[in-house]
């Protein structure tokens, strides 16, 4: 049996014992819980339910039995009402096999975009290349060029605009260039 070293006390109203006991009651609601956030939480989740029921309390001095009590089944209904997400099952799911895509294909789709991007000017191609072929960053490119970033970037963004007008391009169902 747990027994407090102070002695019980009688409270006259709810604020002066929730004033009183207010840290002890808060390290049994962390003890409940993990987070300090909820911990709260859930301290004034059994107070409300402590204070509706302040009247009907015959006997002061059990407070603190009646407040933790409060804690542990509201911390219990939590615990009951959580959102479950994964669930046992005889079979795992596996998703569907996607078929690998057809090498020539792929050759074809290759093909298009170096000849769309063959149409683009100099300076553009050469800045598409090194962003998305050599996958240099902009400041890298900024660097090899000799522009700023912001040269690269607005020329970058325009080179993607025309690839992404371009007919070749379009025809094949590459209309949508990830920019």
């Amino acid at each position: 049996m747990c027994t407090s070293t102070s002695t019980p006390a009688t409270f006259p109203s709810f604020a002066s014992y929730v004033r009183a006991r207010g840290p002890v009651l808060l390290r049994a609601a962390r003890s409940l819980s993990a987070n300090p956030n909820d911990a709260e939480d859930l301290l004034q989740t059994a107070l409300t339910k402590t204070y509706v029921a302040w009247e009907r309390i015959e006997d002061h001095r059990a407070l603190d039995g009646y407040v933790r009590r409060a804690l542990i089944n509201t911390r219990t209904s939590q615990w009951r009402k959580r959102k479950v997400e994964e669930f046992a099952c005889d079979e795992l799911p596996e998703p569907d096999p996607v078929p690998a895509p057809d090498p020539a294909e792929l050759q074809g789709l290759r093909d298009a975009m170096w000849r769309a991007i063959m149409r683009l000017p100099p300076r553009q191609r050469a800045m598409v290349v090194l962003r998305y072929y050599e996958d240099l960053s902009e400041a890298q490119t900024a660097e090899v060029m000799e522009v700023s970033i912001g040269t690269v970037k607005s020329a970058v963004s325009r080179a993607l605009a025309k690839l992404r007008e371009d007919p070749e391009l379009a025809g094949l169902g590459l209309s949508r260039v990830a920019a």
